[in-house]
């Protein structure tokens, strides 16, 4: 006990590169799909921190808690890297009683938490901004109307991307703001407050929303919706005149005024550290173990599994003359995987069927227009919110699957 009580550096360097070593495959996974922002946050994280009487570790210990339960029961990869990434944060404020809440904000945007309330507001937002752009052009321009993201005008018809409003560059936009706020507190040599960072992301976010609002403008007005570089000129240029500069003029206007404590009241105890250590260990080992989702138990007699095939262990196809039909697991959102494969949706709403809502999308590809059915499933009853689902799996650990009914349909139909 004596020696480990000498070396606590010593061990709980060594006890992080054995989780990280553990975790090589999450590890992985995490740095895969946004290797530059997390980097970037840790790396702000440790550069940015400041001492603080705040008791962090009780926050950072609740949060791995939740966390891990969460991963230990539906085995999400992204969210346990968030549980190391926070791990990492904890040990660095235990030995060093700083902490940067700017960086601490970048990392939960780079978490899946963010990722899937991004997701859900995406479509209604890039969609009501078309409606604005549509409303501030129609009598320009001589629109006939607005269907979605899809604007007809003079026998022509112009769609935007996804990358409009899309999640890459509102992170670039936030990540950006963090740089400055950061540089303005080593600058002045004094911190901003909670309220104060809060509200330069509230800033950051409107001035996101302005950025897109003028890039749909922009490329309407060109009649420019393919990927060239025009249209990522466009993309840049709005992201610099709405984004980088108004944020350059706003910060003058932010000045940090709170001096860096030179002492600490209580330094925090080794041991919480040393129960939240085990609590990931465990679940990384079971994180180890291959689940089974169990997608097609007590499947609805009308969808026929012999009939189809595995895409993946997570994905099932069925293909009929009518109808194509895709059975998953929760995580794969329909709309993501269609725009992955080509589809522009031009639309995306929730309905009612048979007196249970679903979501329905339409979309075209190579000048065929597609209907695209989709709905969770838990038993034989149908939900659209897929945190409700996932609530319910973590709770009951019930089965989920998701249902997606894709129809070709006629011009006239469209």
């Amino acid at each position: 006990m004596d020696f480990l009580i000498k070396n606590t550096k010593t061990v709980t360097v060594l006890a992080i590169i054995s989780i990280m070593a553990l975790n090589g495959n999450t590890v992985a996974f995490g740095l895969e799909n946004d290797f530059f922002g997390v980097i970037f946050s840790v790396a702000l994280f440790f550069i940015g921190g400041r001492k603080t009487n705040y008791k962090i570790n009780y926050l950072l210990i609740a949060l791995l808690l939740v966390f891990e339960f969460i991963s230990y029961r539906l085995h999400t990869k992204s969210l346990h890297f968030l549980s190391l990434t926070l791990l990492v944060c904890l040990v660095f404020y235990y030995f060093t009683n700083r902490f940067s809440f700017i960086a601490f904000i970048c990392i939960l945007l780079f978490s899946s938490l963010f990722n899937k309330f991004f997701d859900h507001l995406t479509t209604e937002i890039k969609q009501a901004l078309c409606y604005m752009v549509f409303m501030t052009l129609k009598n320009v321009l001589h629109i006939d109307r607005i269907e979605g993201v899809t604007f007809y005008a003079n026998n022509a018809k112009i769609t935007i991307d996804t990358a409009c409003m899309g999640l890459s560059m509102f992170k670039t936009g936030l990540l950006t703001g963090a740089l400055l706020l950061t540089l303005e507190e080593k600058k002045q040599r004094l911190y901003f407050g909670i309220l104060q960072i809060t509200g330069f992301c509230f800033i950051i976010i409107i001035l996101n929303i302005i950025s897109n609002y003028f890039r749909i403008i922009t490329l309407v007005l060109l009649n420019c919706t393919k990927e060239n570089m025009l249209h990522h000129t466009v993309g840049l240029t709005c992201f610099a005149l709405y984004q980088v500069v108004p944020m350059l003029i706003i910060i003058r206007f932010f000045k940090p005024k709170i001096k860096e404590i030179t002492t600490v009241d209580l330094q925090p105890k080794m041991y919480p550290v040393a129960v939240v250590f085990g609590i990931v260990a465990i679940t990384s080992l079971e994180m180890k173990n291959e689940t089974n989702d169990n997608i097609l138990t007590n499947l609805n007699p009308k969808y026929d599994p012999s009939k189809g095939v595995w895409v993946n262990k997570e994905v099932f196809k069925i293909v009929t003359p009518e109808k194509l039909i895709y059975i998953k697991t929760p995580s794969h959102k329909p709309l993501i995987c269609w725009t992955g494969d080509g589809y522009t949706i031009t639309e995306s709403k929730e309905i009612t069927n048979e007196n249970e809502k679903i979501w329905v999308a339409t979309m075209e590809k190579d000048s065929v227009h597609y209907h695209s059915y989709w709905w969770y499933e838990c038993g034989t009853k149908k939900y659209t919110s897929f945190i409700e689902v996932m609530l319910m799996k973590l709770v009951y650990n019930k089965p989920i699957r998701l249902i997606n009914e894709t129809y070709r349909i006629n011009l006239k139909e469209a």
